[in-house]
Protein backbone atom coordinates (compact mmCIF):
# COMPACT_ATOMS: atom_id res chain seq x y z
CA UNK A 1 0.00 0.00 0.00
CA UNK A 2 1.65 3.19 -1.18
CA UNK A 3 0.78 6.33 0.71
CA UNK A 4 -0.04 9.57 -1.08
CA UNK A 5 1.74 12.88 -0.63
CA UNK A 6 -1.14 14.25 1.50
CA UNK A 7 -0.97 11.19 3.75
CA UNK A 8 2.82 11.49 3.94
CA UNK A 9 2.42 15.13 4.97
CA UNK A 10 -0.08 14.14 7.68
CA UNK A 11 2.32 11.47 8.99
CA UNK A 12 5.24 13.93 9.04
CA UNK A 13 3.14 16.24 11.21
CA UNK A 14 2.29 13.43 13.60
CA UNK A 15 5.93 12.30 13.75
CA UNK A 16 7.13 15.76 14.79
CA UNK A 17 5.82 15.19 18.30
CA UNK A 18 7.09 11.62 18.61
CA UNK A 19 10.21 10.58 20.49
CA UNK A 20 13.04 8.71 18.78
CA UNK A 21 12.69 5.08 19.86
CA UNK A 22 14.96 3.22 17.41
CA UNK A 23 18.71 3.74 17.14
CA UNK A 24 20.94 2.20 14.49
CA UNK A 25 24.51 1.97 15.74
CA UNK A 26 27.77 0.41 14.63
CA UNK A 27 26.14 -3.04 14.69
CA UNK A 28 24.01 -1.96 11.75
CA UNK A 29 20.72 -3.63 10.96
CA UNK A 30 20.51 -7.07 12.54
CA UNK A 31 17.73 -9.49 13.47
CA UNK A 32 17.25 -7.99 16.94
CA UNK A 33 16.82 -4.49 15.52
CA UNK A 34 14.35 -5.72 12.89
CA UNK A 35 12.34 -7.55 15.57
CA UNK A 36 12.18 -4.45 17.77
CA UNK A 37 11.14 -2.27 14.81
CA UNK A 38 8.37 -4.73 13.90
CA UNK A 39 7.13 -4.76 17.50
CA UNK A 40 7.21 -0.96 17.72
CA UNK A 41 5.36 -0.62 14.41
CA UNK A 42 2.69 -3.07 15.56
CA UNK A 43 2.20 -1.11 18.79
CA UNK A 44 2.48 2.46 17.47
CA UNK A 45 2.17 2.36 13.64
CA UNK A 46 4.47 5.41 13.36
CA UNK A 47 8.02 5.36 14.70
CA UNK A 48 11.00 7.67 14.55
CA UNK A 49 14.53 6.31 14.34
CA UNK A 50 18.03 7.70 14.40
CA UNK A 51 21.34 6.61 12.92
CA UNK A 52 24.27 7.17 15.27
CA UNK A 53 27.54 8.72 14.10
CA UNK A 54 29.49 5.46 14.42
CA UNK A 55 27.09 3.54 12.14
CA UNK A 56 28.28 2.45 8.71
CA UNK A 57 24.91 3.37 7.15
CA UNK A 58 23.36 6.68 6.20
CA UNK A 59 19.88 7.50 7.47
CA UNK A 60 18.46 6.92 3.97
CA UNK A 61 20.08 3.48 3.69
CA UNK A 62 18.88 2.47 7.16
CA UNK A 63 15.35 3.71 6.46
CA UNK A 64 15.15 1.85 3.13
CA UNK A 65 16.58 -1.38 4.57
CA UNK A 66 14.24 -1.34 7.58
CA UNK A 67 11.19 -0.51 5.47
CA UNK A 68 11.87 -3.50 3.21
CA UNK A 69 12.63 -5.84 6.13
CA UNK A 70 9.50 -4.81 8.06
CA UNK A 71 7.10 -4.15 5.20
CA UNK A 72 6.73 -0.51 6.27
CA UNK A 73 6.45 2.75 4.36
CA UNK A 74 9.33 5.23 4.61
CA UNK A 75 7.79 8.60 5.49
CA UNK A 76 10.70 10.98 5.94
CA UNK A 77 14.49 11.18 6.25
CA UNK A 78 16.10 14.33 7.63
CA UNK A 79 19.74 14.38 8.66
CA UNK A 80 20.31 11.37 10.90
CA UNK A 81 16.62 10.77 11.66
CA UNK A 82 13.99 8.81 9.78
CA UNK A 83 10.30 7.98 10.16
CA UNK A 84 8.55 4.69 9.28
CA UNK A 85 4.83 3.91 9.08
CA UNK A 86 3.01 0.59 8.93
CA UNK A 87 -0.75 0.33 9.37
CA UNK A 88 -1.93 -2.12 12.02
CA UNK A 89 -4.62 -4.14 10.22
CA UNK A 90 -6.28 -5.40 13.44
CA UNK A 91 -6.36 -2.19 15.49
CA UNK A 92 -5.53 0.91 13.41
CA UNK A 93 -4.56 3.88 15.57
CA UNK A 94 -3.91 6.47 12.85
CA UNK A 95 -6.63 7.40 10.38
CA UNK A 96 -5.10 8.67 7.17
CA UNK A 97 -6.75 11.41 5.13
CA UNK A 98 -8.43 10.35 1.93
CA UNK A 99 -6.83 11.68 -1.22
CA UNK A 100 -9.52 13.40 -3.26
CA UNK A 101 -8.84 13.38 -6.98
CA UNK A 102 -9.70 16.44 -9.02
CA UNK A 103 -12.35 15.78 -11.64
Amino acid sequence: MAITSKQRSQLRGLAAGEDTIIQVGKGGINDNLIASVKAALAARELIKGRVLENAMLSAREACDALSVACGAEPVQVIGTKFVLYKRNEKEPKIVLVKDRKKQ
